[in-house]
């Protein structure tokens, strides 16, 4: 399996990528916003994107859709619910669905509610796993659930999926949010380490040329992993007096999504 992400340069600060095959050239379009520069990435590389997955039904994922399907005529899967937010669709998917390009590359489907309800996130059948996350987990952060979301399904699936999958999976988020991100982790964890090794990396860097996380990264880094760090919590009680000397991880996940919010 082949990974090329593709750095749109919008305000978005949006990540498209391809997923090619090695053996036959074939690719697969993640939300490619930008269509301009994946069509040319595609032709520099003389892959052929056959298929286009949407992690879901925000314009900045799906607007790229109409002019890569015209000059490819590629199909477009999205999350089996998302038929009549995003047009077009050819192929529903659901969860454990894969999605094959190529002849040796799987990618397994995650119903990954939370940011919107129709989130899909796509993990691969590597050696090297990897995760493709959309807007759910990002580099040090986590997705909002503004524009049709909810905060206690995103927990759920930050729990119950994201932080069960190896530690050694790479993390391909939809948007660079990561110096901004590691910056509201020190302000929730002022101690980690971690985080602040890695800010002076990444401050001012070209997301073009950014790291590549892995889960093991994630737990070290992303506040939202370490819902059962004391320091998380004695920090988060300076904000909300009220909570227990130990909240439980909802709450925590909860809180500091509301107080990301306003990051």
């Amino acid at each position: 399996m082949i990974v090329e992400r593709i750095w749109t340069g919008n305000a978005l600060r949006n990540f498209c990528y391809l997923i090619a095959c090695p053996d036959t050239g074939e690719a697969l379009a993640i939300d490619p916003i930008d269509s301009e520069k994946t069509l040319a990435t595609a032709r520099v590389k003389g892959w052929q994107i056959t298929q286009i997955l949407n992690t879901h039904e925000h314009h900045d994922h799906i607007d790229g859709n109409p002019a890569v399907v015209a000059a490819t005529g590629a199909k477009v899967i999205a999350h089996h619910n998302a038929a009549g937010k995003i047009p077009g669709v050819d192929r529903g998917v659901k969860a454990g669905d894969v999605i094959k390009v190529g002849k040796r590359v799987e990618l397994e489907c995650m119903d990954t509610p939370g940011h919107t309800m129709c989130h899909i996130c796509l993990r691969s059948h590597t050696d090297q796993p990897a995760l493709f996350s959309g807007d759910t987990l990002f580099n040090a952060g986590a997705g909002n659930v503004h524009f049709g979301g909810d905060v206690d399904k995103l927990f759920t699936t930050f729990v119950d999926q994201l932080a069960r999958l190896p530690d050694d999976t790479k993390v391909y988020p939809g948007h660079d949010y990561i110096e901004n991100n590691l910056r509201f982790t020190l302000a929730r964890e002022p101690d980690n380490a971690a985080a602040q090794q890695l800010l002076p990396k990444v401050t001012g860097h070209d997301p073009a040329t950014s790291i590549v996380t892995t889960l093991a990264d994630e737990k070290r880094i992303n506040t939202f992993m370490r819902l059962s760090s004391p320091s998380v919590a004695a920090h988060l009680r300076k904000e909300f007096p009220e909570l227990p000397a130990q909240p439980d991880p909802k709450t925590v996940f909860t809180r500091l999504r509301e107080l990301r919010n306003k990051w």
